[in-house]
């Protein structure tokens, strides 16, 4: 991934994105070309030395069966969103301005490893369910259906994990923008009710010189 200086993602922006973020996609390079799924993901950090991606794959899905050559990788968003000229105070003093593109996202990479282990698969999905229903006022949780019911669900699903290796993370909010420029980016966004969006853009906002 291209990133330049000003929009490299440090550590803890990286945490947060892995920890916070809904799906991803997880891409293989394989005998037959590359496969690519997207699937929820829980991030374990205290897996292995680097963490590690939980997630898992339809049973019917030939992606797990494959084997992967080398390294695998997880494309991994934040909120984007499109940042318009008009929100500039360049525009009115020079005009030298184009339409862009904020956003953030880690590519990372690691060894597939398959886990066709139903307690493993029933641990994951447990997580993954916390994780996505634990803020709900009227969480739904596994246990409130039948059991031979998930057990049927989880025979048609196998665990995959991502063990890291290496990330490549891009933060890209405007910080090469005047303090001007910034401060129209935030309220545009705003006015159009991409709040995430501004705080991601106000959080790396760089101090004035």
């Amino acid at each position: 991934m291209y990133v330049p200086a000003h929009f490299a993602a440090d550590d803890g922006l990286v945490s947060e994105l892995l920890a916070r973020h809904g799906a991803a996609d997880l891409v293989t390079s394989t005998a037959q070309g590359l496969l690519a799924t997207m699937l929820p993901f829980v991030y374990d950090p205290e897996a292995g030395s680097r963490g590690a991606l939980l997630g898992h794959l339809a049973r019917n899905n030939d992606q797990w069966k494959v084997p992967s050559i080398g390294e695998s990788l997880v494309i991994v968003r934040g909120a984007d969103a499109y940042i318009s000229p008009s929100w500039y105070q360049s525009t009115a003093e020079h005009g030298r301005v184009v339409p862009t593109w904020n956003y953030i996202t880690a590519h990372v990479y690691g060894k597939l490893v398959v886990h066709d282990d139903p307690d493993w698969v029933e641990n994951l999905v447990r997580r993954l369910t916390d994780k996505h229903e634990s803020h709900r006022e009227q969480p739904w949780w596994v246990d409130d259906a039948p059991p031979p019911f998930i057990a049927g669900q989880l025979r048609a699903i196998v665990g995959v994990e991502l063990a890291i290796t290496r990330i490549e993370a891009k933060a890209k909010l405007s910080q090469n923008r005047p303090q001007a420029d910034i401060d129209g980016v935030i309220a545009g966004l705003r006015a159009e009710g991409r709040d995430q969006n501004a705080d991601d853009v106000e959080s790396a906002r760089p101090a004035p010189e």
